[in-house]
């Protein structure tokens, strides 16, 4: 095995690790609904999961575990697409912003400001910003 295959490796199973993340917050009240169904459809072409991978996910999201980013702004990233499966349905659930402060606890943001943090993204979130300004602005919020 070559190092770029290590490398595509590690990178496919990062990226199923955080799609399966993401398939958990959309089943955390039980469904997943069609804007849901949307967003990771969309976000399973970004990442480059393919229909098989995306089926396999959708039946068993428990199977990979969350692979946390060694550079902040990757980890502000895979927040912010996290937090936007939270507003998905236009639903903000207590289970889902449990979720949420798991994941950024798994991500790698400390527990001591996570509640601040996931409460700044999903305001960020519901106001509909793009990725360039939520990572802006969760990299310069006071503390």
């Amino acid at each position: 095995m070559s190092i770029s295959d290590l490398f595509d490796s590690g990178f496919r199973n990062r990226n199923k690790g955080h799609f399966s993340a993401i398939v958990r917050v959309a089943l955390s009240d039980g469904t997943i609904t069609p804007n849901e169904k949307q967003f990771l459809e969309k976000l399973s072409i970004k990442l480059e999961i393919s229909h098989a991978e995306y089926e396999e996910i959708l039946e068993n999201p428990l199977k990979y575990p969350v692979n946390p980013p060694l550079m902040h702004t990757h980890r502000l990233e895979r927040l912010y697409d996290l937090a936007r499966m939270v507003y998905a349905d236009d639903v903000l659930g207590d289970k889902q912003q449990d979720l949420l402060t798991r994941f950024a606890l798994a991500l790698g943001f400390t527990a001591g400001n996570v509640g601040y943090i996931v409460d700044k993204a999903l305001k960020l979130v519901d106001m509909n910003v793009d990725l360039d300004t939520f990572t802006y602005e969760m990299q310069h919020m006071n503390r």
